[in-house]
């Protein structure tokens, strides 16, 4: 199933190999594109594994359909997030005090379509540094966390949190390993990131 004729209801008959071509490659994205294009186009360049969910029904199968394919089953997992309790109690995972944690579930500040990049605060990952955190992610976003480019993101932040403003303000922009004469992404740490989107507008 191609990804942009499932979001975007795209009609042209277009074929999934010429669409392939059109949005792979390391050439830029035009900027004819769409914020969320845009996004989806730097997020998958950047190693990230994209899930479009229509709904939250279609949320708690995808998280499952994660945890079935890299066995997490009744593993350790690091969440912070109450609002998200329920999708771990729900498949008997273990987010109490977890010693080694397979994985992190978070939400997010905002994506950011410029770089591809996850905007995160102290409300998702407390204090926790990037390299503190487990080395596979899932995120779960809503289309309307969208933003064009950084100072966007950070600009929704200050509107959304008018007193009790978060700290720890950080993003994560590698998805895979850097190969090794990519110098760009010398200092930073990969993350095997999953990212289920939810159609909220």
């Amino acid at each position: 199933m191609n990804f942009f004729k499932k979001i975007f209801g795209s009609s042209d008959s277009a074929s999934d190999e010429e669409n392939e071509s059109e949005y792979g490659g390391n050439h830029a994205p035009d900027s004819h594109l769409s914020i969320d294009e845009r996004f989806i186009f730097n997020f998958k360049k950047n190693g990230g594994k994209f899930l479009y969910c229509e709904n939250k029904q279609e949320v708690a199968e995808q998280f499952e359909n994660i945890l079935e394919e890299n066995d997490w089953f009744e593993s350790e997992v690091l969440c912070y997030e109450p609002g998200l309790f329920h999708l771990l109690a729900e498949n008997k995972l273990i987010y109490t005090s977890p010693k080694n944690p397979k994985f992190l579930l978070a939400t997010c500040e905002n994506l950011i379509a410029e770089e591809g990049s996850i905007l995160f605060s102290s409300k998702q990952i407390r204090q926790d540094k990037p390299n503190e955190l487990p080395a596979n992610i899932v995120i779960i976003a809503t289309t309307s966390q969208l933003q064009l480019i950084k100072s966007d993101g950070l600009s929704a932040i200050k509107r959304k949190y008018e007193r009790d403003y978060p700290t720890n303000i950080t993003t994560i922009k590698y998805f895979e390993k850097a190969k090794e004469e990519d110098f760009t992404q010398y200092g930073s740490v990969a993350k095997n990131l999953y990212l289920l989107l939810l159609e909220d507008l």
